[in-house]
Protein backbone atom coordinates (compact mmCIF):
# COMPACT_ATOMS: atom_id res chain seq x y z
CA UNK A 1 0.00 0.00 0.00
CA UNK A 2 2.76 2.42 1.00
CA UNK A 3 4.31 2.70 -2.84
CA UNK A 4 0.46 2.77 -3.94
CA UNK A 5 -0.10 5.73 -1.86
CA UNK A 6 3.22 7.40 -2.96
CA UNK A 7 2.70 6.79 -7.09
CA UNK A 8 -0.39 8.31 -6.34
CA UNK A 9 -0.41 11.23 -4.34
CA UNK A 10 2.70 12.65 -6.55
CA UNK A 11 1.15 12.06 -9.67
CA UNK A 12 -1.45 13.75 -8.05
CA UNK A 13 0.07 16.84 -7.07
CA UNK A 14 2.36 17.65 -9.60
CA UNK A 15 -1.32 19.26 -11.52
CA UNK A 16 -2.05 22.65 -10.47
CA UNK A 17 -5.13 22.88 -8.66
CA UNK A 18 -5.18 25.91 -7.56
CA UNK A 19 -8.75 27.53 -7.05
CA UNK A 20 -9.42 31.16 -8.47
CA UNK A 21 -12.14 33.40 -6.25
CA UNK A 22 -12.27 36.13 -9.06
CA UNK A 23 -13.51 33.07 -11.84
CA UNK A 24 -17.42 32.82 -11.99
CA UNK A 25 -16.78 28.96 -13.63
CA UNK A 26 -17.34 25.78 -11.85
CA UNK A 27 -14.32 24.54 -11.09
CA UNK A 28 -12.88 27.79 -11.26
CA UNK A 29 -9.64 26.68 -12.93
CA UNK A 30 -9.18 24.34 -15.65
CA UNK A 31 -5.82 22.42 -13.52
CA UNK A 32 -8.94 21.18 -11.61
CA UNK A 33 -10.59 20.16 -14.86
CA UNK A 34 -7.54 18.49 -15.68
CA UNK A 35 -7.42 16.56 -12.11
CA UNK A 36 -11.29 15.69 -12.16
CA UNK A 37 -10.69 13.96 -15.73
CA UNK A 38 -7.79 12.11 -14.34
CA UNK A 39 -9.58 10.44 -11.77
CA UNK A 40 -12.51 9.47 -14.00
CA UNK A 41 -10.48 7.30 -15.92
CA UNK A 42 -8.70 6.03 -12.45
CA UNK A 43 -12.18 5.50 -11.54
CA UNK A 44 -13.04 3.40 -13.89
CA UNK A 45 -9.66 1.21 -14.12
CA UNK A 46 -9.69 0.48 -10.74
CA UNK A 47 -13.22 -1.29 -11.30
CA UNK A 48 -15.91 1.32 -9.67
CA UNK A 49 -19.27 1.41 -11.03
CA UNK A 50 -21.73 4.13 -11.81
CA UNK A 51 -18.19 6.54 -12.46
CA UNK A 52 -19.72 10.20 -13.65
CA UNK A 53 -18.63 13.72 -13.92
CA UNK A 54 -21.12 17.17 -14.40
CA UNK A 55 -21.30 19.71 -15.56
CA UNK A 56 -19.93 21.39 -12.67
CA UNK A 57 -16.63 19.06 -12.30
CA UNK A 58 -18.29 16.99 -9.50
CA UNK A 59 -17.04 13.36 -9.83
CA UNK A 60 -18.98 10.53 -8.16
CA UNK A 61 -18.83 6.63 -8.17
CA UNK A 62 -20.28 3.38 -6.34
CA UNK A 63 -18.26 0.92 -4.83
CA UNK A 64 -21.43 -1.93 -4.75
CA UNK A 65 -22.64 -3.88 -1.98
CA UNK A 66 -21.58 -7.40 -1.71
CA UNK A 67 -23.00 -8.15 1.49
CA UNK A 68 -27.28 -9.58 1.84
CA UNK A 69 -27.52 -6.74 5.00
CA UNK A 70 -29.25 -3.66 4.72
CA UNK A 71 -26.50 -1.88 5.64
CA UNK A 72 -26.64 1.96 5.02
CA UNK A 73 -24.87 3.47 2.12
CA UNK A 74 -22.48 5.69 3.11
CA UNK A 75 -19.93 8.04 1.52
CA UNK A 76 -16.36 9.79 1.29
CA UNK A 77 -15.42 12.47 -0.23
CA UNK A 78 -12.02 14.71 -0.93
CA UNK A 79 -11.49 18.29 -2.60
CA UNK A 80 -9.36 18.30 -5.03
CA UNK A 81 -8.17 22.28 -5.63
CA UNK A 82 -5.46 23.74 -3.61
CA UNK A 83 -5.27 26.77 -1.48
CA UNK A 84 -4.63 30.49 -2.79
CA UNK A 85 -1.88 31.51 -0.07
CA UNK A 86 0.64 30.10 -2.20
CA UNK A 87 1.82 28.93 -5.26
CA UNK A 88 0.68 25.70 -5.99
CA UNK A 89 2.66 25.94 -9.56
CA UNK A 90 5.32 22.97 -10.36
CA UNK A 91 5.08 21.46 -7.41
CA UNK A 92 8.20 19.02 -7.03
CA UNK A 93 7.44 16.19 -4.45
CA UNK A 94 10.14 15.36 -2.03
CA UNK A 95 10.41 11.78 -0.58
CA UNK A 96 12.64 11.39 2.84
CA UNK A 97 12.63 7.92 4.07
CA UNK A 98 13.21 6.94 7.53
CA UNK A 99 12.93 10.65 9.23
CA UNK A 100 16.16 11.11 11.23
CA UNK A 101 13.65 13.84 13.68
CA UNK A 102 16.16 16.51 12.45
CA UNK A 103 16.21 19.64 10.29
CA UNK A 104 15.29 18.84 6.78
CA UNK A 105 16.65 21.15 3.83
CA UNK A 106 13.99 21.78 1.32
CA UNK A 107 15.73 23.73 -0.99
CA UNK A 108 19.89 24.32 -0.27
CA UNK A 109 19.99 26.83 -3.25
CA UNK A 110 17.16 29.24 -1.30
CA UNK A 111 18.30 27.97 2.48
CA UNK A 112 14.76 26.87 2.76
CA UNK A 113 15.03 24.74 5.96
CA UNK A 114 12.15 22.98 7.86
CA UNK A 115 13.60 22.84 11.71
CA UNK A 116 11.98 21.18 14.92
CA UNK A 117 12.31 24.73 16.37
CA UNK A 118 10.28 26.20 14.28
CA UNK A 119 8.02 23.23 13.89
CA UNK A 120 7.92 21.16 17.50
CA UNK A 121 5.92 17.97 16.23
CA UNK A 122 8.26 16.94 13.53
CA UNK A 123 10.24 14.88 16.20
CA UNK A 124 7.05 13.06 16.28
CA UNK A 125 7.65 11.61 13.09
CA UNK A 126 10.97 10.30 13.50
CA UNK A 127 11.40 6.97 11.47
CA UNK A 128 8.55 7.61 9.26
CA UNK A 129 8.72 8.75 5.58
CA UNK A 130 7.77 11.79 4.64
CA UNK A 131 6.85 13.80 1.29
CA UNK A 132 7.60 17.25 1.81
CA UNK A 133 7.59 20.37 -1.32
CA UNK A 134 11.32 21.68 -2.76
CA UNK A 135 10.60 25.06 -0.63
CA UNK A 136 9.07 26.75 -3.81
CA UNK A 137 5.25 25.54 -3.69
CA UNK A 138 2.99 24.51 -1.44
CA UNK A 139 2.58 20.54 -1.20
CA UNK A 140 -1.29 19.92 -2.45
CA UNK A 141 -1.95 17.72 0.59
CA UNK A 142 -5.01 19.20 1.72
CA UNK A 143 -6.54 17.75 -0.23
CA UNK A 144 -4.89 15.77 -2.24
CA UNK A 145 -3.77 13.62 0.34
CA UNK A 146 -7.36 12.72 1.13
CA UNK A 147 -8.02 12.03 -2.40
CA UNK A 148 -5.24 9.88 -2.58
CA UNK A 149 -6.46 7.73 0.31
CA UNK A 150 -10.12 7.06 -0.91
CA UNK A 151 -8.77 6.07 -3.95
CA UNK A 152 -6.69 3.84 -2.24
CA UNK A 153 -9.40 2.60 0.24
CA UNK A 154 -11.70 1.85 -3.00
CA UNK A 155 -8.83 -0.29 -5.13
CA UNK A 156 -7.86 -2.31 -1.95
CA UNK A 157 -11.76 -3.10 -1.09
CA UNK A 158 -12.09 -4.14 -4.50
CA UNK A 159 -9.02 -6.58 -4.73
CA UNK A 160 -10.19 -8.09 -1.50
CA UNK A 161 -13.83 -8.70 -1.80
CA UNK A 162 -14.00 -11.00 1.05
CA UNK A 163 -14.11 -7.93 3.12
CA UNK A 164 -17.93 -7.54 3.38
CA UNK A 165 -19.47 -4.24 2.79
CA UNK A 166 -23.12 -2.23 2.08
CA UNK A 167 -22.55 0.25 -1.01
CA UNK A 168 -20.37 2.91 -1.00
CA UNK A 169 -20.22 6.51 -2.84
CA UNK A 170 -17.27 8.72 -3.24
CA UNK A 171 -16.85 12.09 -4.62
CA UNK A 172 -14.09 14.47 -6.02
CA UNK A 173 -15.28 18.00 -5.66
CA UNK A 174 -13.53 21.39 -6.59
CA UNK A 175 -13.49 24.87 -5.23
CA UNK A 176 -13.21 23.96 -1.37
CA UNK A 177 -10.38 26.00 -0.72
CA UNK A 178 -12.32 29.23 -2.35
CA UNK A 179 -15.79 28.30 -0.18
CA UNK A 180 -18.00 26.44 -3.08
CA UNK A 181 -17.27 23.31 -2.60
CA UNK A 182 -20.87 21.88 -2.22
CA UNK A 183 -22.42 24.75 -3.97
CA UNK A 184 -23.28 23.18 -6.92
CA UNK A 185 -22.91 19.36 -5.15
CA UNK A 186 -26.18 17.32 -5.93
CA UNK A 187 -26.92 15.42 -3.03
CA UNK A 188 -29.98 13.54 -4.06
CA UNK A 189 -27.63 11.97 -6.68
CA UNK A 190 -25.03 11.13 -4.26
CA UNK A 191 -28.05 9.20 -2.35
CA UNK A 192 -25.61 8.66 1.02
CA UNK A 193 -27.67 8.61 4.18
CA UNK A 194 -24.25 9.74 5.41
CA UNK A 195 -20.48 10.70 4.77
CA UNK A 196 -17.11 11.41 5.45
CA UNK A 197 -14.77 14.44 4.08
CA UNK A 198 -11.55 13.14 4.16
CA UNK A 199 -9.75 16.40 4.97
CA UNK A 200 -8.43 16.81 8.37
CA UNK A 201 -4.74 17.61 9.01
CA UNK A 202 -2.27 15.00 12.28
CA UNK A 203 -3.25 11.44 12.60
CA UNK A 204 -6.46 11.05 14.61
CA UNK A 205 -8.14 13.93 14.11
CA UNK A 206 -11.83 13.44 14.44
CA UNK A 207 -14.16 16.96 13.41
CA UNK A 208 -17.56 16.64 13.41
CA UNK A 209 -17.93 20.38 14.82
CA UNK A 210 -17.36 23.63 12.89
CA UNK A 211 -17.36 27.60 13.14
CA UNK A 212 -20.65 29.61 12.16
CA UNK A 213 -19.09 31.65 9.74
CA UNK A 214 -19.54 35.21 7.69
CA UNK A 215 -17.46 37.62 5.70
CA UNK A 216 -18.34 41.70 6.49
CA UNK A 217 -17.29 43.74 3.15
CA UNK A 218 -17.07 47.39 4.40
CA UNK A 219 -16.69 50.41 2.15
CA UNK A 220 -15.63 53.60 3.53
CA UNK A 221 -16.01 56.88 1.65
CA UNK A 222 -13.95 60.02 1.85
CA UNK A 223 -13.25 63.29 0.34
CA UNK A 224 -10.05 63.70 -1.33
CA UNK A 225 -8.78 67.70 -1.13
CA UNK A 226 -5.46 69.00 -2.01
CA UNK A 227 -3.17 68.76 1.73
CA UNK A 228 -2.61 72.59 1.56
CA UNK A 229 -6.23 73.26 1.83
CA UNK A 230 -7.31 70.73 3.06
CA UNK A 231 -8.63 72.01 6.54
CA UNK A 232 -12.76 71.49 7.67
CA UNK A 233 -12.81 69.69 3.80
CA UNK A 234 -11.11 66.55 3.82
CA UNK A 235 -12.34 63.03 4.92
CA UNK A 236 -9.83 60.60 5.02
CA UNK A 237 -11.69 57.10 4.73
CA UNK A 238 -8.46 55.33 5.83
CA UNK A 239 -8.68 56.85 9.21
CA UNK A 240 -12.22 56.62 9.91
CA UNK A 241 -11.24 52.77 8.79
CA UNK A 242 -8.60 52.58 11.53
CA UNK A 243 -10.98 53.83 13.71
CA UNK A 244 -13.55 51.59 12.83
CA UNK A 245 -11.03 48.52 13.39
CA UNK A 246 -10.20 49.95 16.46
CA UNK A 247 -13.19 50.08 18.01
CA UNK A 248 -13.15 45.67 17.44
CA UNK A 249 -12.31 43.77 20.92
CA UNK A 250 -8.54 43.87 20.33
CA UNK A 251 -8.59 39.82 21.98
CA UNK A 252 -11.10 38.60 19.70
CA UNK A 253 -8.70 37.68 16.36
CA UNK A 254 -7.37 34.65 15.02
CA UNK A 255 -3.64 35.17 16.83
CA UNK A 256 -5.31 35.11 20.39
CA UNK A 257 -7.65 32.60 20.41
CA UNK A 258 -7.90 28.99 20.22
CA UNK A 259 -10.54 25.74 20.53
CA UNK A 260 -13.85 27.13 20.77
CA UNK A 261 -13.21 30.97 21.04
CA UNK A 262 -14.69 33.13 17.91
CA UNK A 263 -12.62 36.03 16.40
CA UNK A 264 -13.20 38.71 14.00
CA UNK A 265 -10.31 38.64 11.39
CA UNK A 266 -9.60 41.34 9.59
CA UNK A 267 -8.52 39.87 5.98
CA UNK A 268 -7.69 42.93 4.05
CA UNK A 269 -7.04 46.35 3.92
CA UNK A 270 -7.12 48.71 0.84
CA UNK A 271 -7.32 52.22 0.14
CA UNK A 272 -6.70 55.68 0.24
CA UNK A 273 -8.23 59.13 1.09
CA UNK A 274 -11.10 58.87 -0.27
CA UNK A 275 -11.87 55.17 -0.75
CA UNK A 276 -10.90 52.11 1.94
CA UNK A 277 -12.44 48.65 1.85
CA UNK A 278 -12.20 46.60 4.74
CA UNK A 279 -12.61 42.45 4.24
CA UNK A 280 -13.50 40.65 7.44
CA UNK A 281 -14.57 37.44 8.23
CA UNK A 282 -16.54 36.66 11.64
CA UNK A 283 -16.42 33.34 13.33
CA UNK A 284 -17.94 31.71 16.43
CA UNK A 285 -18.76 27.87 17.37
CA UNK A 286 -21.98 29.18 19.52
CA UNK A 287 -24.68 30.37 17.46
CA UNK A 288 -25.70 32.86 19.76
CA UNK A 289 -22.13 34.31 19.88
CA UNK A 290 -22.01 34.26 16.18
CA UNK A 291 -25.28 36.50 15.95
CA UNK A 292 -24.08 39.07 18.48
CA UNK A 293 -20.45 39.23 16.83
CA UNK A 294 -22.68 40.06 13.97
CA UNK A 295 -24.52 42.74 15.90
CA UNK A 296 -21.20 44.13 16.92
CA UNK A 297 -20.18 44.49 13.16
CA UNK A 298 -23.48 46.33 12.28
CA UNK A 299 -23.56 48.28 15.61
CA UNK A 300 -19.96 49.68 14.89
CA UNK A 301 -20.74 50.93 11.46
CA UNK A 302 -23.74 52.73 12.60
CA UNK A 303 -21.86 54.68 14.82
CA UNK A 304 -19.56 55.51 12.16
CA UNK A 305 -22.54 56.22 10.00
CA UNK A 306 -24.16 58.48 13.08
CA UNK A 307 -20.49 60.24 13.25
CA UNK A 308 -19.88 60.75 9.42
CA UNK A 309 -23.04 60.76 7.69
CA UNK A 310 -24.82 57.51 6.56
CA UNK A 311 -23.75 57.96 3.52
CA UNK A 312 -20.10 57.55 4.01
CA UNK A 313 -19.73 53.99 5.12
CA UNK A 314 -21.64 50.68 3.22
CA UNK A 315 -21.45 47.16 4.83
CA UNK A 316 -22.07 43.80 3.05
CA UNK A 317 -22.48 41.37 5.85
CA UNK A 318 -23.37 37.82 4.46
CA UNK A 319 -23.79 34.04 6.34
CA UNK A 320 -21.17 31.83 4.62
CA UNK A 321 -22.02 28.62 6.40
CA UNK A 322 -22.91 27.12 10.05
CA UNK A 323 -22.03 24.43 12.61
CA UNK A 324 -22.47 21.50 11.41
CA UNK A 325 -22.32 19.90 14.53
CA UNK A 326 -26.01 21.29 14.89
CA UNK A 327 -26.74 18.57 12.30
CA UNK A 328 -24.49 15.79 13.35
CA UNK A 329 -25.13 15.55 17.18
CA UNK A 330 -28.83 14.11 16.42
CA UNK A 331 -27.13 11.14 14.17
CA UNK A 332 -23.94 10.46 16.99
CA UNK A 333 -23.30 7.15 15.67
CA UNK A 334 -21.48 8.18 12.44
CA UNK A 335 -19.08 9.88 14.81
CA UNK A 336 -18.86 7.25 16.86
CA UNK A 337 -18.03 4.42 14.12
CA UNK A 338 -15.17 6.74 12.77
CA UNK A 339 -14.06 6.73 16.66
CA UNK A 340 -14.21 3.03 16.76
CA UNK A 341 -12.40 2.44 13.97
CA UNK A 342 -9.64 4.58 14.79
CA UNK A 343 -9.44 2.26 18.18
CA UNK A 344 -9.54 -0.68 16.68
CA UNK A 345 -6.79 0.69 14.45
CA UNK A 346 -4.40 1.91 17.65
CA UNK A 347 -5.51 5.32 16.92
CA UNK A 348 -6.10 7.98 19.35
CA UNK A 349 -9.02 9.77 18.10
CA UNK A 350 -8.65 13.70 18.55
CA UNK A 351 -12.13 15.19 18.80
CA UNK A 352 -11.74 19.17 18.30
CA UNK A 353 -13.90 21.64 16.61
CA UNK A 354 -12.35 22.82 13.16
CA UNK A 355 -11.19 26.20 13.39
CA UNK A 356 -12.21 27.22 9.76
CA UNK A 357 -14.59 26.04 7.25
CA UNK A 358 -14.87 22.68 5.53
CA UNK A 359 -17.23 21.12 2.48
CA UNK A 360 -19.16 19.19 5.70
CA UNK A 361 -20.24 22.41 7.65
CA UNK A 362 -22.60 22.91 4.10
CA UNK A 363 -22.95 19.54 3.12
CA UNK A 364 -24.40 18.76 6.93
CA UNK A 365 -27.14 21.78 6.57
CA UNK A 366 -28.09 20.42 2.85
CA UNK A 367 -28.86 16.90 4.14
CA UNK A 368 -25.92 14.75 3.89
CA UNK A 369 -24.35 15.01 7.58
CA UNK A 370 -20.71 15.28 7.03
CA UNK A 371 -17.88 14.90 10.05
CA UNK A 372 -14.34 15.28 8.90
CA UNK A 373 -11.58 12.85 9.39
CA UNK A 374 -7.60 13.23 9.52
CA UNK A 375 -5.37 12.70 6.36
CA UNK A 376 -1.63 12.91 8.18
CA UNK A 377 -0.88 16.49 6.88
CA UNK A 378 0.40 19.03 8.62
CA UNK A 379 1.36 22.86 7.74
CA UNK A 380 -1.14 23.27 5.08
CA UNK A 381 -1.20 25.90 2.42
CA UNK A 382 2.52 27.04 2.13
CA UNK A 383 6.02 25.73 1.69
CA UNK A 384 6.48 23.85 4.93
CA UNK A 385 3.62 21.49 4.10
CA UNK A 386 4.43 17.95 4.69
CA UNK A 387 2.69 14.58 5.12
CA UNK A 388 3.55 11.07 6.94
CA UNK A 389 2.93 8.44 4.17
CA UNK A 390 2.71 5.88 7.30
CA UNK A 391 -0.52 8.23 8.58
CA UNK A 392 -1.29 8.32 5.32
CA UNK A 393 -1.67 4.16 5.30
CA UNK A 394 -3.48 4.82 8.96
CA UNK A 395 -6.30 7.12 7.24
CA UNK A 396 -6.74 4.87 4.06
CA UNK A 397 -7.23 1.86 6.35
CA UNK A 398 -9.64 4.22 8.73
CA UNK A 399 -11.61 4.30 5.73
CA UNK A 400 -11.41 0.64 5.21
CA UNK A 401 -12.49 0.17 9.07
CA UNK A 402 -15.61 2.40 9.18
CA UNK A 403 -16.87 0.63 5.95
CA UNK A 404 -16.33 -2.91 7.67
CA UNK A 405 -17.86 -1.81 10.82
CA UNK A 406 -21.08 -0.15 9.21
CA UNK A 407 -21.53 -3.40 7.60
CA UNK A 408 -21.19 -5.52 11.00
CA UNK A 409 -23.21 -3.41 13.04
CA UNK A 410 -26.16 -3.30 10.32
Amino acid sequence: MKNELIERFTSYVKVDTQSDESSETCPSTEGQWTLLRMLVEELETIGMEEVTIDENGYVMATLPSNTEKQVPTIGFLAHVDTATDFTGTNVNPQIVENYDGEEIVLNKALKVVMSPKDFPSLPEYKGHTLITTDGTTLLGADNKAGVTEIMTAMAYLIKHPEIKHGKVRVAFTPDEEIGRGPHKFDVAAFNANYAYTVDGGPLGELEYESFNAAGAKITIKGTNIHPGSAKDKMVNSMKIAMELHSKLPAGEAPEHTEGYEGFFHLLSFNGDVEQTKLNYIIRDHDRENFLARKTTIENIVNEIKGKYGSDSILLELNDQYYNMGEKIKPVMEIVDIAHEAMVSLDIKPIIKPIRGGTDGSQLSYMGLPTPNIFTGGENFHGKYEFISVDNMIKATNTVIEIIKLTEQKA
